[in-house]
């Protein structure tokens, strides 16, 4: 964390899918005053109580997890709530359920997790018409795919595999950036020249 961090990531969540509750307890205690430190927002993936308990800056649920209504009465208006989504429906509803932003995938196929159907990039394209709240694109983004997700209408990417499997996850992770920086200065000079 603290490597991706230096490098200039910025929204770091917390996921332990096997790992106690104590442990994930455990785990983002520690982690949260060291994103803070860094001027980095830290979220615990699927466990609002958690996030509550260690001041996380916000939770990421799933579609299976604590509904957003309830996780924002632990949390207050304060913290930040995001929910993966898959369809447009459920999209929708997230925004509506007063989510601060989804997670829209898989974009592409992953081993990270089984999230359903793949969306390619035209689904984000979609769900960019129906919902006004960030969109972040989860599933299978590489470096080499980011910048077609970016151009798609995503508003960022969750990224794992293509930062943790690399030799150098700080270089990893400034390439992310550089690239998804590219695109936002290629649609800033697009939205200057209009």
């Amino acid at each position: 964390m603290i490597i991706a961090i230096a490098a200039g990531v910025r929204f770091l969540q917390y996921r332990n899918k096997s790992g106690t509750r104590r442990a994930v307890y455990e785990t983002s205690l520690r982690l949260a005053p060291l994103a803070k430190k860094s001027g980095a927002l830290f979220f615990v993936n699927d466990h609002a109580d958690i996030a509550a308990a260690v001041d996380a800056d916000g939770v990421h649920l799933g579609q299976d997890d604590l509904p957003i209504e309830h996780a924002r009465k632990l949390l207050g208006k304060k913290k930040r709530i995001g929910i993966s989504t898959h369809s447009r429906e459920q999209a929708m509803a997230a925004e509506a359920a007063g989510a601060d932003y989804i997670g829209f995938g898989p974009i592409f196929a992953t081993t990270t997790k089984d999230a359903g159907q793949v969306q390619g990039c035209a689904g984000i394209t979609l769900i960019r018409q129906v919902v006004s709240i960030p969109v972040i694109a989860i599933g299978g983004i590489t470096h080499e795919k980011v910048q077609d997700v970016i151009r798609a209408g995503a508003d960022g990417v969750a990224v794992i595999s293509a930062i943790l499997s690399a030799p150098d996850i700080g270089r990893a992770s400034e390439t992310m950036i550089e690239r998804i920086e590219h695109i936002e200065a290629e649609h800033q000079r697009g939205t200057d020249n209009a």
